[in-house]
């Protein structure tokens, strides 16, 4: 990959865009000074159709002049805009500079309209019925993709809706989560627990803190071993949200329940990662976001309660 961002390829490409411009304009003067071979009548000898003689006529002027503007054109462009290697052009234009300003300008237009959400407390703006609208188009559009418009989840990707939270439910935690994002990390643990039949047995030990269906010999063969999970999980098994660690006496399995899928889990490991936002999100909307994820689990919960 190194010989693709190395100089040689910008130098390869100014020079093929220039040398194409330079070929075109000698196309022209070389068309203007050939001299084809014709007979008396200044016709080539080229004859279709019976009657229809070609005629050796120069090129008509009006449409020399508009070659020789495209290739000024084309000169100018490339002077002014990037187009030539690395060139930036004399404007300084890029994509993404004109994506940056446009997202810079969308956010000033609609500024005032957070404003009256910044000074107000998480708790408080995820009753507010204007908020929550503005809120759930924000969570449509960054997050729906991977948590699900009912922001409830699936296989990998963690429900939003319940009281369960691998870094934590605060609104403040949730803030953190989506200015830098998360990088779940659980290595394969299988070289460690020893043999197959520990793996299988700290898989029962697992499945023993849920009370879930669980073979009770292999659980509590594997109870000494699951002190190298501990670590992470805590010898309760109730997890480590400092750090991501899933608690494990719960009934909420997020990359899949039973056997084969901890052992999978085990002797594989697991990466997941999200994605920071505060690069597509201004600190105005992540505070209503925040909000609004906050109040997807906390209001849910209030309302029952009533």
């Amino acid at each position: 990959m190194s010989d693709f961002v190395s100089h040689f390829w910008h130098w390869y490409v100014a020079g093929i865009t220039l040398v194409s411009i330079m070929a075109c304009l000698l196309l022209l003067w070389f068309s203007g000074k050939a001299k084809a071979m014709t007979a008396n009548d200044n016709t080539t000898g080229h004859v279709w159709d019976g009657d229809l003689r070609e005629m050796n006529n120069p090129l008509p002027r009006w449409w020399v002049g508009l070659f020789i503007i495209t290739i000024i054109f084309a000169l100018v462009y490339l002077a002014m805009y990037p187009g030539v290697g690395t060139w930036a052009g004399k404007f300084g234009w890029s994509s993404a500079g004109q994506y940056e300003a446009e997202v810079a300008k969308g956010n000033a237009d609609v500024a005032p309209i957070y404003t009256k959400f910044s000074g107000m407390p998480p708790e408080e703006v995820s009753k507010d019925p204007q908020a929550m609208a503005i809120g759930d188009r924000l969570f449509m559009n960054n997050c729906a993709q991977c948590h699900g418009s009912d922001a409830r989840g699936s296989k990998g990707f963690p429900n939003l809706a319940d009281g369960d939270w691998l870094y934590g439910g605060t609104p403040d935690a949730i803030k953190a989560t989506l200015v830098q994002g998360r990088a779940g990390n659980m290595p394969p643990m299988a070289a460690a627990l020893g043999t197959p039949d520990d793996v299988r047995n700290v898989a029962h030990y697992v499945l023993s803190l849920s009370q879930s269906p669980h073979d009770s010999l292999r659980a509590s063969l594997g109870k000494s071993k699951f002190g190298v999970c501990a670590a992470c999980h805590g010898m309760d098994g109730k997890g480590n949200q400092a750090v991501g660690a899933p608690n494990l006496t719960d009934d909420i399995w997020l990359h899949g329940w039973g056997e084969s899928a901890i052992v999978n889990i085990i002797n594989k490991g697991k990466v997941n990662l999200m994605p920071a936002q505060v690069d597509k999100l201004s600190e105005a909307q992540i505070h209503v976001l925040a909000s609004y994820v906050w109040g997807l689990s906390n209001n849910a919960v209030a309302k029952v309660a009533k």
